[in-house]
């Protein structure tokens, strides 16, 4: 345990990232241990209790069994021009931006790790999509929303860039991340086609999570831009906590929405605010049961969200988060070592992936 502690930080360093700059919500007092269906795990107490000093302990041998055979999955159905995706979403670009971070938060890098060489075919591939107006999809695999596609694969990119060679990397990123800054509408959000018109808070978010990337990779994004957009989403937060869909109209609460909501909030450096104890206390209601299986509309992309919001809570929010949606991952997880949801395996082998690798804490956009 101690030596996979020493090993992230190792590979953390060599990634120049950083540690944590703010502490989480600390609404419950601290958990000494949480049970799990692997049995009871010890967790570091007092003020050490952070997502980053309980990584080792978190991630247990049969995640690990699980992950490695997810990453096998990935990598063996990679597409010869490095893209992912089956049926409709064949060579979607956010279906292979979501599969590229899945590499990256194993620790492999551009060219480097048991995965580089599929980092690279992936960033490759959405390059080669990158269209003159800074527009990243593919008319193959486009979704109903390319503005979806486009901000996970800036999101991807940006997460890349200082670890790539590509010499076009720069400036396809800068074009893409120029396109986001000139379609956010007059509420401050964005929607599923690149103009300006009316916003919903799932798209906004996307767009904010590939801001913040840029952000953190140097490029150029004006305070304005972000300021407006977590505006937008402040003002989607219904009275029981969770987000309504569509500001313009309202709307009720639901778990992927607000799970995503909060991290918006979060990565815009809003740690401890009405807004995110109200937040974290809607999505608690979702926390995995053992033996009880949900069927939630978008459950992948919804987790994908809330735990990164635990991650950024911390203390015994992500103490018994983060077990209850690894044991239950583990508990879905196919043969061939995929996991399937109604868009397609590689989506949501690429998000459970993302998930259960968090307490690797290697990507700058999951920095604390």
């Amino acid at each position: 345990m101690r030596c996979r502690l020493l090993l992230l930080g190792t590979v953390a360093g060599l990634l120049g990232l950083s540690r944590a700059e703010a502490g989480g919500v600390q609404a419950h007092p601290e958990t000494p241990a949480v049970q799990s269906a692997e049995g009871i795990w010890p967790i570091t107490s007092g003020a050490e209790a952070t997502p980053e000093t309980t990584a080792a302990q978190m991630i247990s041998p049969a995640a690990e069994q699980a992950i490695r055979r997810g990453l096998g999955f990935l990598a063996q159905v990679q597409a010869e021009d490095g893209s992912f995706g089956t049926g409709p979403y064949r060579g979607n670009t956010a279906v292979t931006a979501l599969a590229g971070l899945a590499f990256l938060c194993s620790g492999s890098t551009p060219g480097r790790g048991p995965y580089g060489r599929q980092i690279d075919r992936t960033i490759d591939y959405l390059l080669a999509h990158a269209q003159e107006s800074g527009l990243i999809v593919s008319q193959r695999g486009m979704s109903h929303g390319p503005m979806y596609d486009h901000g996970f694969a800036v999101l991807f990119l940006a997460e890349c860039y200082g670890m790539s060679r590509r010499q076009d990397l720069r400036e396809k990123l800068s074009r893409a991340v120029q396109l986001i800054l000139a379609t956010q509408n007059q509420e401050g959000g964005w929607r599923y086609q690149p103009r300006r018109a009316d916003a919903d808070i799932s798209v906004t978010v996307c767009q904010v999570m590939a801001l913040r990337a840029a952000r953190n990779a140097g490029l150029f994004v004006p305070k304005q831009t972000i300021d407006r957009s977590i505006q937008y989403v402040k003002k989607s937060q219904n009275p029981d906590g969770g987000f309504m869909y569509m500001l313009s109209v309202g709307g009720q609460s639901e778990f992927a929405r607000s799970a995503a909501a909060l991290v918006a909030l979060y990565t815009a450096g809003i740690y401890d605010a009405p807004e995110i104890h109200k937040g974290l206390e809607y999505l608690m209601q979702f926390q995995p049961q053992a033996g009880h299986t949900r069927r939630e509309q978008y459950y992948f992309y919804g987790h994908y969200y809330a735990v990164q919001a635990m991650w950024w809570a911390g203390g015994s929010w992500w103490n018994r988060w983060f077990p209850a949606i690894r044991d239950d991952l583990l508990a879905r997880q196919r043969p061939d070592g995929s996991w399937t949801d109604p868009i397609c395996p590689h989506a949501a082998t690429a998000m459970a992936l993302v998930i259960l690798q968090l307490p690797n804490n290697l990507l700058p956009i999951f920095q604390r």
